[in-house]
């Protein structure tokens, strides 16, 4: 039997931040990181070791998604079926479209997986302001050992069996909070045209979501939309500084720069609008979000695109 320990894999802010949310629980709390750590909060104990994150019963991946096969690759060589292994990454991998959880399934002999999605921040998880997220699996035991494991005082942790839902629907909050970035930096975008904006691009991701082959119900919910509107005033959530340097006439390479961490939506917009036209999924807001960014659409132009479009 696996200790009743919670592992993080991952040394960035959102791996530090569900570390600390962890170490406010019961559970002893470890945190692997190959870089050096000293502002890890009192009751977290710092791992370079593999191996010893994996004494842990739940497991909580917390890396980018370009990292997660070669990641669950060397974790899978520490792992057997007791282990949970639920992850927080934002992303779908490859032309095929891999969630990250069916990369993990492939990668390693863990098979009760999860995912986690919402609007919760690092920040403000780290510092254990009020917040709420969503943790998905197909098994009860991962939700229930997720929540025991984060949920206090100060967090809402939300369960849902729709794991692959969240997981398509956290990727397109990612695309989509580009297109909000870019329309706050817009004059022309009025407060009552930007909700109509996001309105209908949550229809589109709904649908995209069950072409996937998941619940449409999961996007509308706080995993999806309750995301999404949270970019609204997120000013510095990466993808939408991006969207808000590009408006102001910066090039891709500079907004990528001004973002600061990587934004891992620009190489997935296009991926994800190709899937749509394959399936017959209308999603003219995601496909213009793709055109401002190859360029085949003029900045200037994007918004009469979209009305031209509707």
């Amino acid at each position: 039997m696996r200790a009743p320990a919670v592992g993080v894999l991952g040394g960035g802010p959102w791996g530090l931040a569900l570390a600390k949310a962890a170490a406010r629980g019961p559970s002893e709390t470890w945190l692997h990181s190959r870089r050096a750590q000293d502002d890890v909060v009192a009751g977290v104990r710092v791992t370079r070791s593999l191996a010893e994150l994996a004494r842990c019963r739940l497991l909580l991946v917390a890396v980018p998604s370009t990292l997660a096969r070669d990641v669950a690759r060397e974790l899978g060589e520490h792992l057997d079926g007791s282990h949970l292994v639920v992850h927080g990454i934002r992303g779908l991998s490859g032309a095929e479209l891999s969630t990250v959880s069916r990369i993990f399934r492939e990668e390693t002999p863990a098979r009760r997986l999860g995912a986690l999605g919402g609007p919760v921040q690092a920040d403000e998880l780290a510092e254990g302001r009020p917040s709420a997220m969503v943790v998905a699996s197909d098994f009860g035991e991962v939700t229930k050992a997720v929540r025991e494991a984060l949920e206090g005082e100060h967090l809402q942790v939300y369960a849902s069996r729709d794991l692959r839902g969240l997981e398509w629907a956290s990727a397109l909050v990612g695309c989509l909070s580009i297109g909000v970035g870019y329309a706050q930096a817009r004059a022309d975008i009025s407060p009552g045209l930007l909700a109509a904006l996001l309105s209908r691009a949550a229809d589109e991701a709904a649908a995209i979501v069950v072409a996937a082959g998941a619940d449409e119900h999961t996007f509308y919910g706080l995993g999806g939309y309750g995301d999404l509107l949270a970019s609204m005033a997120l000013a510095d959530r990466p993808e939408v500084v991006l969207g808000r340097e590009l408006a102001r006439g910066a090039s891709l390479n500079d907004a990528r720069g001004r973002a600061r961490l990587r934004v891992e939506a620009i190489d997935l917009v296009p991926r994800i609008a190709a899937f749509a036209r394959e399936r017959g999924v209308r999603a003219d807001i995601l496909g213009t979000i793709a055109a401002m960014l190859d360029g085949s659409v003029p900045r200037a132009d994007v918004v009469s695109t979209l009305f031209a479009r509707s």
